[in-house]
């Protein structure tokens, strides 16, 4: 029978194969084929390995209905904080119009994503300014007839970066005919919509296959403007904090150095220090508008009976929209006023504080991707041995793009406006265009990664072991990797504040060999060894084992274990990073302590540069399991996970720097602006950080999968599948996260599916369990979530509708609706830094109900 949603891996292993088969002829002569699975390099003829694996099937992917990668991973249990999309992404962010997953909560850098067992090249913009991950947006949904999520430790089989495990994207193949897809969403309430569209034809004989998938995806924006609440930063009426930006539209001044802010700012705007804030909320984009486009092709040819060509071709171009509101500008602008300027009310030469130049318009970017993939190779066989050689080159290049027209201000252009008198700065008083056209620029951010792999690998029965046949898998890969981020040249001489902005270039290249082994110990017990040894040009070599068993109880239960070692290269970004910028909420505690000021959250700039010396960041994972199958209609899975992750590397800790080096004036680290008449400490200027294997992780939890089949006779089948994932611990930096702030105990996903002749529907809900918000309790840039307790975030349940009707061999029509309760993002006082609005941007989706209808017809 075919199983639903997401099968534990003593079932879903009968399609998990990464790679395509070859066939071998059995002792009787009859032709058994071996098959490679996901977690493994050995191609073999049984269908079940010892570690843990979902499988989505393409049927399982259009039962959910969502034609965006990011959106249907969000749904799975198994991925946690850390993930990220285009959701919520402005001018802030550093990874603009991309989207990643991460395993396990420990992030997108520590979840190896492959492309039917193959590496791909990163993503040129790195996340939060040194992350590198894999952009899933570049794979189309059109074109993938399985994912297997691979909850293991995997670095022994994979190399780096497979600590929390592998997402292997499995591309359709072996197509016969022409499918056309069509669909049409939108949501409810809000002028979002979702339009597709995807052809895949395919043809195959006795001398090979090809085929062809093109794939077309346009959303709309959602702009915080329409959704209410959720779309202001000031959530102080809600029960939140009052997160608008000092920097204020109209704003404060420095008059013969004594802070003053704008007579005309309004009184419900004014702070004690005398800033006048401003709400950025509104004008960010939730989901920005999206357009992607792509090509994939696999081909294969077979020489004879031993030998097959094959080749992967890849093309996707993908363009985006980022953006936020108008300039922030800063003391450390430098902008100064005449006394002489005609609307100076204070009749002197003046120094402008912070200010935002509303006039100008909000900033808004134009991103676009390209990405290439091909793949070449030869694979046989060799007196039954399986053999392959390939070789890749992958690219993407991305460029960010800001004309004049998109509210980029050139300080050094707005001052010589202010000093010839034509630009007003007091007030909140909108300029001319003409004035506004000769204070604004163009701008461009360029990015590109480069991948260059090589692969040969062998795999078949290595000996015979008491009458057993035991299987081996060797290979040697060799890769090089090449990353840069420039930023436009306005960014590196100081002319344009207020967008996060990233510098980074490297370039490494690394060698592996790996050998593995499946021991049948007895009839019924299975042992697995594996080991890989790197060696990177960078920081030098690394080797990871790992042991794994499967042992069949009896007829009805298996049990299944795990332990293996695991590595993560530090990033190219980590290595490469030139000077980049982001912000943050806290308050300036050393400021409030010593001289009465600055005593509210207010937004501060660091700066990050990269570290050559990092070190690999080392793991160490166990898995142990059982899965009971009593019948082909039924099956419980259990499995508890533990990983441990050394030497994480992550920023330094803004908690020292804030305690050690923020009471000093005169530091380098955190550098403050001249103090005020009468007070010892200036405004914080920028705070100087940088990246150390500082920390470590342990997570550790248990995963349910149960699935049940059932025959309705004459008014068809019904299908019911549970994917339940529980978190028992979670500790980073000594501070235990389970429960805390993006951390829930319980995710689950439940699925049901009713098909009866021609008629399909389903039924699928998905849960997120509540956690603690705030983890800076009181917003000084201190974590204490561990000392104090804070209120909680609810609990969310999200309900998902379909129905399917195949008229004919022709025309299949779908129609659904996701969020059918059409269910709010509980409300988060939120973090101080991404989330503002009142909710938690990477856990909870604002979006509300979004109904669809898709047709598909076959030729």
């Amino acid at each position: 029978m075919k199983r639903p949603l997401l099968m534990p891996s003593a079932c879903a292993l009968a399609v998990a194969f990464a790679m395509p088969s070859m066939v071998f002829a059995a002792d009787d002569g009859a032709k058994v084929e071996r098959i490679e699975v996901t977690g493994s390099r050995i191609k073999r003829t049984d269908i079940e390995g010892p570690s843990p694996i979902q499988s989505i099937s393409k049927d399982d992917i259009a039962n959910m209905g969502f034609d965006n990668l990011q959106q249907l991973l969000e749904r799975m249990p198994a991925n946690g904080a850390g993930a990220f999309s285009t959701r919520g992404n402005s001018q802030d962010s550093t990874a603009n119009g991309s989207a990643s997953i991460s395993l396990r909560g420990l992030g997108p850098d520590a979840t190896l994503v492959l492309i039917n067992g193959r590496r791909v090249a990163i993503s040129s913009f790195a996340e939060n300014v040194s992350n590198s991950f894999v952009d899933i947006n570049n794979i189309p949904v059109s074109a993938i007839e399985r994912i297997d999520i691979l909850k293991d430790g995997a670095s022994a089989i994979y190399g780096s970066d497979a600590i929390a495990g592998v997402v292997n994207i499995i591309l359709k193949k072996d197509i016969e005919g022409l499918e056309i897809n069509l669909g049409y969403g939108e949501a409810s309430g809000t002028n979002y919509d979702e339009k597709t569209a995807s052809l895949v034809w395919g043809t195959k004989s006795d001398k090979g296959s090809a085929s062809i998938i093109v794939d077309y995806f346009k959303n709309s924006t959602l702009g915080a403007d329409e959704l209410g609440r959720f779309g202001t930063a000031n959530q102080s009426p809600y029960g939140g904090e009052d997160f608008r930006s000092s920097r204020g539209f109209p704003g404060y001044f420095y008059v013969d150095g004594v802070k003053t802010i704008d007579p005309s700012c309004p009184p419900e705007n004014a702070t004690s220090s005398g800033s006048c804030l401003f709400d950025y909320g509104p004008y960010n984009l939730v989901i920005p508008q999206a357009e992607r486009v792509g090509a994939i092709g696999q081909f294969e040819y077979h020489f004879s009976d031993d030998v097959t060509g094959f080749m992967e071709l890849a093309a996707q171009h993908n363009t985006s929209k980022a953006g936020g509101a108008a300039t922030p500008l800063d003391e450390d602008a430098g902008l100064t006023v005449p006394g002489s300027h005609p609307n100076n009310p204070f009749g002197m030469d003046i120094d402008i504080g912070r200010f935002r130049p509303v006039d100008a318009g909000p900033r808004r970017w134009d991103i676009e991707s390209d990405t290439m993939r091909m793949v070449l190779g030869l694979r046989g066989t060799l007196n039954d041995w399986d053999w392959e050689v390939s070789a890749q080159k992958g690219r993407q290049k991305q460029v960010q793009t800001g004309d004049r027209s998109q509210g980029w201000v050139r300080v050094d252009y707005l001052q010589r406006e202010i000093d010839a008198g034509r630009y007003n700065p007091f007030g909140g008083t909108f300029n001319s265009p003409e004035v506004i056209d000769a204070i604004t620029t163009s701008l461009v951010r360029q990015g590109k990664s480069v991948m260059t792999a090589y692969e040969a690998s062998i795999t078949g029965q290595a000996f015979t072991l008491a009458d057993r046949d035991v299987m081996m898998a060797a290979g040697v890969e060799y890769r090089e990797e090449e990353i840069s981020d420039v930023p436009d040249e306005q960014f590196q001489q100081g002319l344009i504040f207020g967008t996060e902005a990233v510098s980074a270039a490297a370039d490494r290249n690394q060698w592996a060999a790996y050998m593995e082994f499946s021991i049948p110990v007895t009839d019924n017990f299975e042992l697995q060894l594996a080991g890989r040894h790197d060696h990177y040009s960078d920081f030098g070599s690394t080797t990871n084992p790992k042991v794994a068993f499967q042992w069949g109880i009896s007829d009805d239960i298996t049990a299944r274990g795990s332990w293996s070692t695991g590595f993560r290269a530090p990033s190219l970004a980590q290595i490469g990073l030139g000077p980049s910028e982001e912000s943050g909420f806290f308050i300036d505690t050393a400021r409030c302590e010593t001289d009465g000021v600055d005593c509210e959250a207010l937004d501060y700039n660091t700066v990050f540069t990269g570290n050559p010396d990092l070190e690999p960041e080392e793991s160490k994972t166990w898995n142990l399991g059982v899965i009971w199958a009593p019948s082909q209609r039924m099956d419980v899975g259990f499995d508890y996970f533990n990983i441990t992750q050394d030497h994480k590397i992550d920023r330094e800790n803004l908690d020292s720097i804030l305690q050690v080096d923020c009471y000093d004036q005169n530091s380098t680290v955190c550098t403050r602006l001249a103090p005020q008449p009468g007070q010892t400490l200036g405004p914080i200027d920028q705070i100087h950080s940088t990246f150390v294997n500082l920390s470590s992780q342990e997570v550790q939890g248990v995963d349910v999968s149960a699935h049940y089949g059932l025959e309705l006779d004459n008014y068809g089948d019904l299908k019911f599948g549970l994917e339940w994932s529980y978190l028992i611990n979670f500790d980073k930096d000594d501070r235990d996260w389970t429960g805390e702030y993006k951390f829930p105990r319980y995710r689950w996903l439940a699925t049901s599916n009713w098909t009866m002749d021609n008629f399909s529907a389903n039924l699928n809900i998905s849960y997120i369990g509540e956690f603690e918000d705030t983890p800076d309790i009181d917003f000084d840039g201190i974590l204490d979530f561990d000392v104090y307790q804070s209120r909680m975030v609810d609990a969310q349940v999200l309900v998902d509708v379909s129905g399917s009707y195949r008229f004919n061999d022709t025309v299949k029509w779908t129609v659904g609706v996701n969020n059918l309760l059409d269910e709010e993002p509980p409300f988060a006082i939120g973090d101080g830094n991404n989330d503002l609005y009142g909710y938690v941007q990477s856990v909870h989706n604002p979006m509300g109900r979004y109904i669809y209808t898709k047709v598909q017809v076959n030729f």
